[in-house]
């Protein structure tokens, strides 16, 4: 079994010169950043990278871009708004967060624009309840009145299980489940219950989360969370969306299953039930009556999950080539990619850029847009959001400045 391994109300005149000559000095696309209007053209797409709970810097550069207004409701027009990925852990806020790009999707649908909202290796780990970056703060924002009354049913479910798996407990290698009701109380903190619940295919973000595609054609632009190896890319975008959404749905359906048997427990961490799960393997194997084939065989995938694509280091969720390649091993494997897909350019995130800065590799084909918005975990990380224009210009948005990164088609002179 293999182991799971971020109006000028009245202006002097002295102010006025001094902004034209500041324009006259600074070199073009450093102006200082000032609110844009709402984008209008129907092909104009904002892509921003890393969330990680951050909810007040996510709703500071989506008004610096114009996507949303002061009552933080859209106001992007016909803007294709995407996010790659990695909206929660870490922060403070991810339930805000969530609740912000949800509501926009409906307000962008209704004005002719879009919200496209990309699966990251954060939604999927807490789909699967990998929890090991959610914060006791984050289980707070769930609990209510209730929470003490389900922790402590939680509890009782637990200890009862522990009782009746006597023979699985002896075949644990590492002490991974708590072993007191002091310690299982520590590890479940109020809100703990109701998050699980949240996430869950039922659950308000685990139905909506979902629904996401990893990977997003705009044009000739791609979009995800990691990006996608040079070995990967003889598999059509289609597939490998049908690839992670099937794998999420197989995951559901054998935990659900599992559950049902009483082998596993809803609140089981992903950590937890793995271990479970490659326990009673081993016990089974030690007994002499033939086991159960369907719900062994489901024992034996729940088991591999390390080699599915959706938690795969070269899969699309989790790879970091485009950040760690050197410029001369990452061209050629840059163009293999792009060639495949017949694509101009691929946008990523989830490898923060050591500057801060968005950062464009191999001319410009590749760009990587995590600069850190969660400043308190990433020291010098700020908010960022990749414009792309109609005409194929790329221009990196900060809160206080812009910068064109590529140059798009030259525009011709209107003829007089």
């Amino acid at each position: 079994m293999s182991r799971f391994s971020s109006r000028f109300f009245g202006i002097s005149s002295l102010l006025i010169v001094f902004l034209l000559a500041l324009a006259v000095l600074l070199p073009a696309g450093l102006m200082p950043a000032r609110p844009q209007a709402p984008p209008d053209a129907s092909r104009s797409v904002v892509a921003i990278g890393d969330v990680h709970g951050d909810y007040d810097d996510f709703v500071a550069i989506l008004q610096r871009v114009g996507l949303i207004d002061a009552q933080r409701q859209w106001a992007g027009g016909k803007t294709t708004f995407v996010q790659v990925g990695d909206l929660i852990d870490r922060g403070p806020k991810p339930r805000e967060v969530l609740d912000l790009v949800m509501a926009l999707q409906e307000q962008a649908s209704k004005a002719g624009g879009q919200v496209v909202s990309l699966l990251g290796n954060h939604e999927v780990m807490n789909i699967m309840g990998d929890l090991r970056y959610v914060t006791p703060g984050n289980y707070a924002t769930f609990a209510d009145a209730d929470s003490e009354k389900r922790q402590k049913e939680a509890l009782q479910k637990y200890m009862a299980w522990r009782k009746n798996h006597s023979v699985l407990l002896a075949e644990l290698t590492q002490p991974v489940l708590p072993e007191t009701e002091a310690e299982w109380l520590t590890r479940h903190p109020l809100g703990f219950i109701e998050q699980r619940e949240a996430y869950s295919p039922k659950g308000i973000y685990g139905k909506w989360l979902r629904q996401h595609n990893a990977i997003a054609r705009i044009d000739e632009v791609i979009f995800l969370h990691g990006g996608i190896s040079p070995d990967l890319s003889s598999t059509p975008i289609d597939k490998l969306n049908a690839q992670i959404r099937d794998e999420i749905r197989q995951y559901d359906e054998i935990r659900q299953s599992l559950t049902d048997d009483n082998l596993l427990l809803p609140f089981f961490t992903l950590q937890e039930a793995v271990r479970v799960v490659e326990a009673e393997f081993l016990a089974e194997r030690k007994q002499r009556v033939s086991p159960d084939q369907a719900r062994q065989a489901k024992i034996v995938q729940f088991g591999g999950l390390s080699n599915w694509l959706c938690v795969r280091e070269d899969g699309p969720l989790w790879f970091r080539g485009y950040d760690t390649w050197t410029d001369g091993e990452g061209e050629p494997n840059a163009a293999k990619v792009l060639a495949a897909y017949k694509a101009t350019n691929i946008v990523v995130g989830h490898t923060v850029q050591k500057t801060a800065h968005i950062r464009p590799r191999f001319g410009g084909q590749i760009i990587l847009i995590d600069t850190g918005m969660l400043s308190s975990y990433y020291p010098g990380g700020k908010p960022s959001a990749l414009g792309i224009a109609e005409d194929g210009t790329f221009t990196a948005n900060y809160l206080d400045q812009q910068e064109v990164l590529v140059q798009g088609k030259s525009t011709q002179a209107a003829p007089k």
